[in-house]
């Protein structure tokens, strides 16, 4: 279960990555997609941040 949680944030961030291509590829005019992959990234940065400082 611990080395899930390592890599919890980075699996976030890789859905924004996932938003980001559906966006260009799929949804060119909706920002929806764009909105939902800049917070995924920043929720991703900050949850693979804090829970990488408390878990060893």
């Amino acid at each position: 279960m611990n080395e899930f949680l390592k890599y919890l944030g980075v699996i976030i961030a890789l859905l924004g990555v996932v938003a980001f291509a559906l966006y260009y590829y799929v949804f060119p005019n909706s920002n929806t997609c764009l909105i939902l992959g800049g917070a995924a990234l920043v929720i991703g940065l900050l949850a693979h941040i804090i829970i990488n400082r408390f878990t060893k």
